[in-house]
């Protein structure tokens, strides 16, 4: 039998903002040339690409069922608004580029019976600790339209006092009003796309939105008391150079937003179309690239920033910081967050939930989500039950990318007597011989200074952290037995 683990507790030291700054990264180009590969972002695992067709609304509906069983533990909700106004040319989310707001009719009344169903299976006023609306751009719903529907959340779940209640929020469609609107529907988090300040950058991604709209919004948001404001960056979009995208880490310094996630740009036009109308001319190349995202980590630590992990920087006071330092963060389908580990119910075409030990991906078109739910039938399109090892691998990859510390020994099986009446292995030689492919691997990671290995334990290095992917894809089994790493984004 496997042991299953439980979180180690680790106090993780925040050094100050100068000490910060003096440790800020230099990476070696030898270094940065084994790290540019690419691998998967783990807000999950198995990650989404491994989930089958053959699992759908019967696999669900049995998962939902046995969480109802469970009544009263804390749910996540994720509520998915396809809709854009204008098409980014970035973007590779799954969207519907329109004008026409009258389609969220129709949509909004699938989102409440889907709505519906579940609470059908769950029982209704079940305990909510957060709600995130992703999209596509969410403010594409007019103000009634965002009353109505977090109206009728309210009616069928009990959202708890201290709920983070996000939205993405698409600078150019929102204003004070709209804001305040937010505010009295109960938003406490805000997310801003703003991907980069420069008006070249912004022409070129089909993107106009100057520093000072943002900066408006954002002294509004904070008059309005939201409690904590994300800002979302790309790096690596056509016609940005270090000069340009110094200018904007020195502008969001300015802003001071409480969150920075910092994204790589990944340019696959055979895959997204809108990527098209970008010239590989006007994109940084491979060592430009790097340059960008050196600088810009550079940047945030002097800007006072804390690196969370990845692709994640927070003030040193908000929760994400704070429930770092104290090895509590967790990771889900929106990357880092403070909750803690919960069953997601996701809503809407194409989102991805998670029900204890299975997760569940709706139909990624219009079409086929409609015709499901107004069938009366769940838009389960594809999804994966866990098997035991996927779960001992999921719990040790998140260990890795959250605490940067997991103890081996915690996840090996025991010998069940053959080695007489006591087995005389150490912890070491029994995690090297279980995970013998890992540790090897391991190993060649701790030559590179990514990580180290004391015993049983592994513990992620300062420069490891930034390279945090490539240390828990040593753990992705399904990743090294079919070698499909190219689907995924660059590590470095």
């Amino acid at each position: 039998m496997l042991a299953m683990a439980t979180p180690i507790p680790i106090t993780m030291h925040t050094p100050t903002p100068a000490a910060q700054a003096a440790c800020a990264p230099e990476f070696s180009p030898a270094l940065l040339a084994r790290m540019a590969k690419n691998g998967p972002r783990y807000t999950s695992y198995p990650t989404a690409d491994r989930y089958s067709p053959t699992f759908g609304e019967r696999h669900y509906r049995v998962a939902l069922e046995a969480r109802a069983r469970r009544a009263g533990e804390p749910l996540s909700l994720y509520i998915h608004i396809p809709f854009c106004e204008s098409v980014c040319y970035y973007c590779a989310c799954n969207k519907i580029v329109t004008r026409h707001h009258d389609r969220a009719t129709r949509y909004l009344a699938a989102l409440e019976r889907e709505i519906a169903l579940h609470t059908e299976v769950l029982g209704e006023g079940e305990p909510v600790s957060q709600l995130h609306f992703g999209g596509g751009t969410p403010t594409f719903l007019s103000d009634e339209e965002l009353e109505r529907l977090m109206a009728v959340l309210r009616t069928r779940f009990a959202f708890q006092p201290d709920a983070e209640i996000s939205i993405e929020v698409d600078p150019r469609t929102v204003g004070r009003e709209r804001l305040a609107h937010l505010a009295r529907l109960g938003f406490n988090r805000l997310s801003l796309g703003v991907q980069d300040f420069d008006a070249a950058v912004q022409h070129a991604i089909h993107r106009v939105q100057p520093y000072a709209q943002v900066e408006a919004l954002m002294h509004d948001a904070r008059a309005l008391g939201f409690g904590s404001i994300n800002m979302d960056l790309i790096y690596g979009l056509p016609k940005q150079t270090a000069a340009s995208f110094a200018r904007t880490i020195e502008q969001v310094g300015v802003l001071r937003p409480d969150r920075v996630a910092l994204y790589a740009y990944a340019h696959l036009p055979e895959r997204f179309k809108p990527q098209r109308r970008i010239l590989d001319a006007d994109l940084p190349d491979a060592a430009a690239k790097v340059a960008l995202l050196g600088s810009a980590i550079a940047g945030f630590l002097a800007l006072g920033y804390v690196y969370i992990g990845m692709d994640h920087f927070a003030l040193p006071g908000d929760s994400l910081a704070q429930a770092r330092a104290a090895g509590q963060l967790q990771r889900n389908f929106q990357g880092y967050s403070t909750q803690p580990d919960c069953d997601l119910v996701a809503l809407g075409v194409s989102s991805i939930g998670r029900i204890g030990d299975v997760y569940a991906q709706n139909a990624k078109t219009l079409e086929d989500y409609y015709a499901r739910i107004e069938s009366g039938r769940f838009a389960t399109e594809r999804g994966l039950q866990c098997t035991a090892d996927d779960l001992v691998r999921r719990d040790i990859i998140m260990a890795i990318m959250c605490r940067g510390e997991v103890d081996l020994a915690a996840f090996v099986s025991h010998c069940g007597g053959t080695c007489g009446s006591a087995c005389r292995k150490t912890d070491a030689a029994r995690v090297a011989e279980q995970y013998a492919p890992e540790w090897a691997r391991l190993e060649e990671l701790q030559e590179m200074g990514l990580c180290t290995l004391t015993g049983s334990r592994l513990r992620v290095t300062p420069t490891g952290w930034y390279f945090v992917r490539a240390i828990a894809m040593v753990f992705d089994r399904r990743l090294r037995d079919d070698a499909v790493a190219g689907r995924y984004s660059r590590i470095a």
